[in-house]
């Protein structure tokens, strides 16, 4: 047997290669799509795996103004990088303003800082609501302590409803949406709030279900509207249903997936849809060796070698996202061809059989990406392994750098880092 081992000033050993173009021609066509309704780019989870700040970045070079982030913390810390908030009221006297929506919060959750930075807030329930009226009340005191008790209309609260019409996580059940819109008219007309909009989540379990649900989301803005409440907009509809219903659109679709080039809709590919996968996963080959017929590899020896052949090590495992089930039929690609992952993935690596085939330390393999070098794409990889491309996305871990591409320049910081091959 022999084997060679990845040299220390190699450029990098692992990276996830994130290609701002293609996030913004995916935007373009989505926005298209979608029109007359607005599109929020979902970017929760720091944007799937991908980076928040640099695709919010990217976004807003092709128009996108909403961004979804699912809760307080990723929406401070798009402020914090510079994403300017709305001014007035209303939230649109700035034309180039950002607005952040998010809906998940922590029970002691008090949205002084929410307030100030001007964060749209979806709201579940009358407590919720109660806690920004009192936030909006703290932080225009603590800014004009000379009010009087008036509210600061530049602190104006902007809030969406959340009606529950049968995902049955967030939202108010029918039983207590009239005194939720009570008390937000209430608010509104103290100047305290301001409705930005109403919205409600599909189960996208039918058709059928997805139809009842928008018809309880009009039955709850009608009622709504006779207890004095006027909405902004209305949204319903993320990835899925805003590509396969367009009547269910409304005035805005919030889209996460699609805008990665992650397919949705089973049998559909991204460039089925004119996307283009943003994420291409990557590794060096650390170690190559010749091992015997017969010979076990990984943990439990669950390949045995049908021959001699090469084994290489590919220094990625489920620490960095690659799930233990892609032993079973997933293949990476190396010098344009595809080799099966063999034996168990580890932690920190795993290995694949590449026959006869000329390997060399430091070649690049391509775990999934766009499928131009003959690899799978991450709906591909998803498939075999049993999940959905969200979860592969989302998954791949911190230790794992990012490189942003744009035009063909890397804009990513390090861009030329050398990690350690000592594994």
């Amino acid at each position: 047997m022999s084997a060679r081992t990845l040299p220390s000033a190699a450029p990098w050993l692992r990276r996830a290669t994130i290609d701002l173009d293609a996030y913004r021609s995916n935007l373009g066509r989505l926005r298209e799509l979608v029109a007359p309704a607005e599109l929020m780019a979902v970017v929760k989870a720091d944007g799937y795996g991908h980076g928040a700040t640099h695709l919010a970045a990217a976004a807003l070079e092709v128009g996108v103004r909403w961004f979804g982030t699912l809760d307080l913390r990723n929406a401070h810390e798009l402020r914090a990088a510079g994403f300017r908030p709305p001014a007035g009221p209303d939230g649109t006297a700035d034309p180039d303003a950002v607005a952040l929506f998010a809906w998940q919060f922590s029970f002691t959750e008090t949205f002084e800082r929410a307030v100030s930075e001007r964060i749209d807030l979806g709201i579940s329930s009358l407590a919720q609501l109660e806690s920004v009226a009192r936030a909006v009340e703290a932080v225009s005191q603590a800014s004009s302590p000379d009010s009087g008790g008036a509210v600061d209309p530049a602190l104006t609260a902007l809030v969406h409803l959340n009606v529950d019409t049968g995902l049955h996580r967030d939202g108010v059940l029918p039983a207590d949406w009239e005194p939720l819109v009570t008390r937000a008219v209430e608010l509104v007309g103290a100047g305290v709030i301001r409705l930005r909009g109403i919205y409600s989540h599909l189960a996208e379990a039918s058709d059928d279900d997805d139809t009842d649900s928008a018809v309880l989301l009009t039955e709850a803005v009608e009622r709504a509207n006779t207890l004095g409440a006027r909405f902004d907009r209305r949204h319903l509809t993320a990835s899925s249903a805003g590509m396969e219903r367009p009547e269910l659109r409304l005035d805005m679709v919030r889209m996460g997936s699609n805008t990665y080039g992650i397919p949705v809709t089973d049998g559909v590919s991204a460039a089925d849809r004119g996307l283009t996968p943003v994420m291409t996963l990557s590794a060096r080959v650390a170690r190559v060796k010749r091992i015997a017929a017969g010979t076990g590899v990984s943990y439990d020896y669950t390949y045995r070698a049908p021959h001699e052949t090469t084994v290489a090590l590919v220094p990625v495992g489920y620490a960095d996202g690659v799930s233990r089930r892609a032993q079973h039929g997933v293949s990476v690609a190396l010098r344009g061809k595809r080799y099966p992952i063999v034996g168990r993935v580890a932690m920190d690596q795993f290995l694949i059989d590449v026959g006869d085939d000329p390997v060399e330390v430091g070649d690049e393999v391509t775990l999934f990406g766009t499928g131009s070098r003959g690899e799978m794409t991450v709906g591909e990889w998803a498939d075999v392994i049993g999940t959905i491309g969200e979860e592969v996305c989302s998954g791949i871990g911190s230790r794992v750098p990012r490189a942003y591409l744009s035009e063909g320049a890397d804009l990513s910081e390090g861009a030329g880092l050398s990690e350690s091959a000592d594994l």
